[in-house]
């Protein structure tokens, strides 16, 4: 079973920014490569500590979107981090979450296990020797990234500096130890302190159980966590039904449910675009080379739609499908996606199934339940030899037909891995080959036609 085979949520007509925003955390832990609900689970978890604690509701809508949007800068450094240990990014981003950093010893087991696998021992030992003697400076790059860029996130989300500075600070331990700014004790934000808390007992939760998570937090008491934020997850550990809220069925309708009822906040056509550019970004980040493939591929699908006579409604709509139809490369390694050779066998089946993974996370939302398979399907062919599903032309729309003349075409003139960005002329000259086999010939007519209007 796939990670994300979970049941898709039914949304009423009245959109929440939570139901979008928990709908899309998925993406973000596989990203990190956790458990499918791991945002969610964080929630859950941070809520209670919020209540036990006495928040009024404006401080835990802060807080719920802090725990929501946590990991929102997760792939900022998975290429740095793939650069720097050579093996699976979001294998390193998972077993790091179990490491207390406090304890050399552990740290320094981790390095080794999980540093050059699969490499010659000569480039092992290279590696873990730079790890050794610049870890403290590349931890600390690689936690500013990835916070930085999240509470960025967050703020072009349209949220305050709460819950940018609650994401921003995640990783601070209370005993001045943590990173990136080594603040301490009540100088770390609450918002922080909850959702770093919430973080360690989720991921030992998934991975060993209530009993270690116990153990655990109270050992981290007074160094990484605040005290008083653990007396009061262990008074919320104790009520009836906290454990058994975090199991995955019906998980994100009881996310959304413990919102605060009067800070729910509706969103709007506008703030639908908003979301869909903000999540855009942090699929680009994955990689060096797709940096802003995703909002190029939304540009051109919205130029070829209106060159086609698609209505400015559908036009806008089909624009949300073309941001976010990579949002499933986030599960894919960047081992593999920033690799410079021929992909082997199983990479490749690993770079394919991000198809499948875009069409289960946003058909997670009901207001994009149709737009998930259109936008998952830009990997089909006319011919039938395409994937996820091998659709023949007469399965694929012209919606799916868009984003793929659009995404062939961004491909081509792009920078790769493996061969430099090639010219225009030359790049439509290789996608005429494919009129009527991969692409579309009226798309492709479109796209010609408007390349004077996209700048080339």
């Amino acid at each position: 079973m796939s990670p994300l085979d979970l049941v898709p949520v039914t949304t009423t007509d009245e959109l929440s920014l939570s139901s979008i925003i928990g709908a899309l955390s998925y993406a973000l832990d596989l990203t990190e490569g956790l458990p499918a609900g791991h945002s969610l689970r964080c929630c859950w978890i941070g809520m209670h500590v919020g209540q036990q604690l006495g928040m009024d509701s404006e401080a835990q809508s802060h807080l719920y979107y802090t725990l929501l949007l946590k990991d929102a800068g997760c792939s900022s450094n998975a290429a740095r981090l793939f650069e720097l240990y050579g093996t699976d990014d979001r294998l390193v981003k998972r077993d790091f979450k179990l490491v207390d950093t406090d304890s050399l010893a552990r740290l320094g087991r981790f390095v080794m296990s999980h540093t050059g696998v699969g490499k010659t021992l000569h480039e092992r030992v290279n590696r873990i020797l730079n790890l050794a003697r610049n870890g403290e400076q590349f931890a600390t790059e690689l936690i500013t990234t990835r916070c930085e860029r999240g509470a960025n996130i967050a703020l072009q989300l349209g949220f305050d500096e709460q819950v940018a500075n609650g994401i921003r600070c995640l990783d601070e331990h209370w005993n001045g130890r943590g990173k990136p700014a080594r603040l301490d004790g009540h100088a770390i934000p609450m918002n922080a302190r909850i959702a770093l808390l919430s973080q360690v007992v989720e991921v030992f939760h998934s991975a060993e159980g209530c009993e270690q998570v116990l153990d655990e937090v109270r050992k981290r008491a007074g160094s990484w966590f605040d005290p008083e934020v653990v007396d009061a997850f262990l008074l919320a550990s104790r009520q009836p039904g906290f454990w058994e809220g975090m199991r995955n069925e019906g998980l994100q309708l009881r996310i959304e449910q413990i919102e605060p009822a009067s800070k729910v906040i509706r969103i709007d056509e506008d703030r639908l675009d908003t979301i869909a550019e903000a999540f855009a970004q942090v699929v680009d980040a994955k990689s060096n080379f797709t940096y802003g493939h995703s909002a190029r591929v939304a540009t051109y699908t919205s130029v070829v739609a209106k060159t086609l006579g698609l209505s400015e409604e559908r036009s806008r709509w089909l624009r949300r499908g073309a941001l976010l139809h990579d949002i499933g490369k986030l599960g894919v390694s960047n081992a593999v996606l920033d690799k410079p050779g021929r992909l082997e066998a199983d990479e490749w089946e690993r770079v394919k199934a991000h198809a499948a993974y875009s069409e289960q996370i946003l058909g997670r939302m009901a207001i994009f339940s149709e737009l998930a398979g259109i936008a998952a399907a830009h990997h089909e062919r006319l011919d039938g030899k395409g994937y996820p599903r091998g659709l023949t032309a007469d399965q694929i729309s012209i919606e799916t037909r868009i984003i793929t003349v659009a995404d062939i075409f961004d491909a081509i003139t792009a920078e790769r891995p493996y061969r430099g960005a090639i010219p225009v002329a030359e790049s439509i000259a290789m996608m005429e080959k494919e009129r009527g086999t991969a692409i579309d010939g009226d798309c492709l007519d479109a796209l010609k036609r408007s390349l004077p209007e996209l700048g080339f």
